[in-house]
């Protein structure tokens, strides 16, 4: 199946994101021009915006593209004006702590979940097996080896408007994902989406 350019700018800018037009062009084997032009119609479409990237050395700051608040509306987003209400409304009804009940359980949950599934007997068998099941939730997830460390990339978050309306929504990932790696290594969250990364990630290190 063959899917249109911008389709696929989107795409590659919402899973590696911010980058150049240079790069683009280079990634997804298009002209320079090609690929200014179809960027310059998604910005004019409200889908992708320039974000200024400090320069290296004595060169003039690099423009690279990142996708608008619409451009993510693009992908998945789990019925997010629902979720935002639903805990507007726990929230009136019950208080925050009936709402920190609520996310309590739905930890206790994605807990027993997650470590009946990332059973694998090697580390990268079970970020692998994470990445797996985070995917299916809509997380888009994927693992890279970074030198000795390996990465946890989550190039979307479903449930987005839940963790922008209550935070906690997050507060166990880290706790849970040092729990499937193991003893043997350290969990630290590098980007995470709503302090305004692109994405959130997580570096995995062995510890002696």
């Amino acid at each position: 199946m063959v899917f249109p350019t911008a389709d696929r700018i989107l795409f590659f800018i919402k899973t590696h994101g911010p980058v150049s037009t240079a790069t683009l062009a280079r990634k997804l084997e298009l002209t320079t021009e090609a690929a200014r032009q179809q960027v310059q119609k998604l910005v004019a479409a409200g889908l992708v915006e320039g974000r200024q990237q400090p320069a290296s050395g004595a060169g003039r700051p690099r423009q690279d593209w990142v996708l608008t608040e619409a451009g993510n509306r693009r992908f998945p987003d789990t019925h997010a004006q629902l979720t935002a209400q639903l805990i507007d409304s726990i929230r009136q009804l019950f208080g925050e702590e009936g709402l920190d009940r609520l996310i309590s359980k739905r930890e206790e949950e994605a807990r027993t979940a997650y470590l009946a599934t990332c059973t694998g007997a090697s580390l990268p068998e079970r970020l692998e097996q994470l990445a797996r099941v985070r995917s299916v939730e809509g997380y888009m997830a994927r693992v890279e080896r970074d030198g000795a460390d390996w990465l946890f990339v989550e190039d979307h978050c479903p449930i987005c408007a839940a963790a922008q309306a209550c935070q906690g929504f997050c507060r166990s990932e880290l706790q849970l994902f040092q729990e499937i790696t193991g003893d043997g290594t350290r969990v630290e969250r590098e980007q995470h989406l709503l302090a305004g990364a692109g994405r959130c990630v997580y570096r995995i290190r062995p510890v002696s």
